[in-house]
């Protein structure tokens, strides 16, 4: 005997559906209806379909709760984001935290300095009660303070050229494979002349051209400096974004839900917006969050060379290019802005790697 699971919880569904297949003799008003199964073995028929237990309905995820169920797995991901989070916390909240430490990042303490090497007193770099990391050389600038300001520098500068790749990359990327032919022939030739110009000897030149007149677009001095490395850095880096993009958009164009959208007559910007979009926010979003570290070792590295902040405005790399006079015989000032560059680095590469893990189809739910 086996039990065979209600179809309806309607009575007269059920009896109406047992008199089609079975006749009347089915329907005897002393007995629950049953249905008789067709089976190898003829001794096989039927139970009463209210002997049968209701089971629990099986609750469909969508692609974000699969992700984030994911996601709070993998304990190294968790703690590069919780890492990730004190970070940006510390640089939007940086002026208030530089309050309540007492010290101000371009204050000058040169009497904590020696005036022969330039060298600050005691040991470490010249830590103590009121300067937790020591000094600068020479000038006796708070390094916690200037740290805790650069941090803000950073993470705008490579936040905002993120954005601006972003924004790039996305909407040339989805052109170009949505569109196809001639357009996409274009976009890609493009990418490929972009990518063939090197950022570096592009940032000098465009350095060497601004030099000669003090404002541009209505910018000048620190916005200037600024503008120029979010420029450099973003529209450098959306051409890969762009390709990654456009892969993931001729992909999708041939699924069966985007030609069901085009048989029901809808135009190219509801398809785009409405069925392209949400299916690439997984892949973005683990692209900006890789993108991001690349973009703080790029601004570091432009700082370092003398492109980008300038004086007396904080910046990691900045301080970085001033150490290298002084990291033999003060290694705390070369190694408080390397620790702090590799800690932020490092926690968006491992918040990252999960968000990829984390929406990958093929790992485990």
């Amino acid at each position: 005997m086996c039990h065979l699971r209600s179809f309806s919880q309607n009575p007269s569904v059920r009896r109406r559906w047992v008199f089609q297949n079975h006749g009347a003799a089915a329907l005897r008003e002393d007995e629950p209806p049953v249905v008789y199964l067709a089976a190898a073995d003829p001794e096989v028929a039927v139970a009463p379909f209210d002997d049968v237990e209701d089971e629990p309905a099986i609750e469909g995820l969508s692609l974000r709760r699969i992700a984030w169920r994911r996601l709070k797995r993998d304990r190294v991901a968790v703690v590069g984001g919780c890492v990730l989070l004190l970070i940006v916390l510390i640089a939007a909240f940086s002026s208030q935290l530089n309050q309540l430490y007492g010290q101000e990042p371009s204050a000058f303490h040169s009497s904590l300095t020696s005036r022969d090497t330039g060298i600050p007193f005691g040991s470490f770099g010249g830590i103590s009660a009121r300067h937790w990391l020591g000094v600068e050389p020479t000038n006796g600038r708070d390094i916690l303070a200037r740290l805790i300001a650069g941090s803000r520098t950073s993470l705008v500068i490579s936040g905002t050229a993120t954005l601006v790749s972003l924004l790039l990359g996305t909407v040339s990327g989805v052109i170009a494979a949505y569109y196809g032919g001639a357009v996409d022939a274009l976009m890609t030739f493009l990418y490929d002349v972009l990518l063939t110009l090197p950022s570096l000897l592009l940032a000098l030149a465009l350095v060497s051209i601004l030099a000669q007149s003090p404002s541009f677009l209505g910018l000048s001095g620190e916005s200037l400096s600024v503008a120029l490395v979010i420029f450099i850095l973003g529209f450098g880096g959306f051409p890969y974004l762009g390709r990654i993009v456009r892969g993931q958009v001729l992909s999708l164009r041939q699924k069966e839900f985007i030609e069901a959208a085009r048989s029901l007559g809808a135009s190219d910007l509801r398809i785009i917006s409405r069925e392209l979009m949400p299916n690439l926010m997984g892949p973005l979003l683990v692209v900006t969050t890789l993108s991001i570290p690349n973009y703080i070792l790029s601004e570091s590295a432009l700082a370092y060379l003398g492109i980008g902040v300038r004086p007396p405005t904080s910046s990691w790399g900045g301080m970085l290019s001033r150490a290298q006079d002084y990291y033999m015989a003060d290694p705390m000032y070369l190694f408080c802005p390397g620790a702090a560059l590799f800690v932020t680095v490092l926690a968006f590469n491992l918040f990252g790697d999960g968000l990829r893990d984390a929406f990958d189809p093929k790992s485990t739910p």
